[in-house]
C-alpha cells in the first residue's frame, strides 16, 4: 500500500491528500515532519513534506508525487490525455506555486504564527501576490474549476494556496485579492462542499495545536 508522509497541517501534503482520496487509492498516512536529521534526510533529501513511499522507494516534491500517481495509479484523471490541455493545467499549478504560494509563504511567520517580518520582505510579497493574482485572473478559466469543467492538479495547488494568501494579503495588507475574481470565489466556496476536503480539513484542525506547540518549542 502506497504510504503518505507528512503531516496535515501541510497545504502541499494536503494537495497529494486530496489527490489520494478523489481517485478513491488506498493509502496509509504516516506521521512525518520533516528536518534536517539524517533519519528525516534518508527520506526527504530537502528533509521536507510531503514523501510518498512506494514498492520502489520513496518519491518527494509535490507535482512529481502527483505525476506519479496520475500515471501509476487508477481513478479519477486529475490531468488530461491531451497534451495541450495538460500543459495548460500544469501551467496553471505552477503559476499559482511560484506567484501565488510562494510570495505568499515569505510572511506566513507574522501573518499566523505571530513573528515579525522585515517590511521590504512585506512589500515585495504584497507587489508578486498583486501580480501573481493577475495572472491567475488572466489564465484561469474557472467553469466551474480552475482550467475547465472538471477538478485537475491546477485545483489542489488553488485550494491549499489561495486562501492562505488571501489570510495573509488581508491581514497584512487590508487587500481582498479576490474582490475581481468572483470565479475563484465561488470554486472555494464549491470546493469545501467536497466530502473529501472536508476530511482533510477535520484532520487539519485536529493536528493544529500538536503543530502549533511544535512551533512554539522552536521560537
Amino acid at each position: 500500500m502506497i504510504q503518505l508522509y507528512g503531516f496535515s497541517v501541510s497545504n502541499y501534503y494536503n494537495m497529494v491528500k486530496l489527490a489520494l482520496l478523489e481517485k478513491g487509492l488506498p493509502f496509509e498516512e504516516v506521521p512525518f515532519y520533516g528536518g534536517q536529521t539524517p533519519e528525516a534526510l534518508a527520506i526527504s533529501p530537502r528533509g521536507k513534506v510531503p514523501v510518498l513511499k512506494t514498492a520502489k522507494g520513496f518519491i518527494n516534491e509535490t507535482m512529481v508525487i502527483l505525476d506519479y500517481i496520475e500515471q501509476t495509479q487508477k481513478g479519477t484523471p486529475l490531468l488530461p490525455n491531451d497534451a495541450f490541455e495538460r500543459s495548460q493545467v500544469l501551467a496553471l499549478a505552477k503559476e499559482i506555486e511560484l506567484y501565488i504560494e510562494l510570495p505568499a509563504r515569505a510572511c506566513y511567520p507574522e501573518a499566523f504564527f505571530g513573528s515579525t517580518v522585515p517590511d521590504a520582505i512585506k512589500e515585495k510579497t504584497k507587489a508578486e501576490l498583486l501580480l501573481g493574482f493577475a495572472s491567475l485572473a488572466r489564465h484561469g478559466k474557472f467553469s466551474p474549476y480552475v482550467a475547465g469543467d472538471s477538478l485537475s492538479v491546477a485545483d489542489l495547488y488553488f485550494l491549499y494556496s489561495v486562501p492562505l494568501a488571501y489570510g495573509v494579503a488581508k491581514k497584512l495588507f487590508g487587500i481582498d485579492l479576490l474582490a475581481e475574481l468572483p470565479g475563484a470565489r465561488s470554486l472555494l466556496e464549491r470546493l469545501e462542499q467536497n466530502p473529501n476536503v472536508q476530511r482533510i480539513a477535520a484532520d487539519k484542525e485536529a493536528a493544529m495545536p500538536a503543530f502549533m506547540a511544535m512551533v512554539a518549542g522552536k521560537k
